[in-house]
């Protein structure tokens, strides 16, 4: 980059900001129901990569789609007796051109709907070559 003062400069596009904050719910909605469906491919499919994930202080980037095993679910659903994840809210903390950060709180239950886990988390959903996708997770 020639000029990383760039990054801290504040940027309009003329964005439709609703628009935006649609698309980006509806992504972080498909991602769920795929995850739920136990599908790995279509959970990368909402993502961006490299995609970006912080869990406490560790930081970790995914490269490309795959990173997880192909025993992932099954192994959550043995270790922790998920079925699924429900989300509670998703709200909207910044907007600004192509991006949009949310707060989510979601569970993880188990087949009868008590609750596991509950979870408070920042994502990032960006717009990128026309497609939507989560490209940061903080945990």
């Amino acid at each position: 980059m020639n000029n990383p003062e760039s990054l801290f400069l504040p940027v309009s596009d003329g964005s439709d900001a609703a628009a935006m904050v649609e698309h980006a719910i509806a992504c972080i909605d498909a991602f769920t129901d795929a995850f739920n469906r136990r599908d790995l491919e279509g959970t990368d499919a909402y993502l961006h990569f490299p995609h970006v994930i912080l869990s406490g202080e560790k930081l970790v980037v995914w490269e490309r789609p795959g990173q997880l095993r192909a025993s992932f679910f099954e192994e959550l659903e043995a270790t922790t007796g998920w079925s699924r994840t429900i989300y509670h809210h998703k709200k909207v903390v910044l907007v600004s051109p192509r991006k949009i950060h949310l707060l989510v709180r979601y569970s993880r239950n188990r087949a009868d709907d008590s609750i596991i886990t509950m979870h408070d988390n920042l994502w990032v959903v960006t717009e990128d070559a026309g497609r939507w996708g989560i490209k940061e997770r903080s945990y």
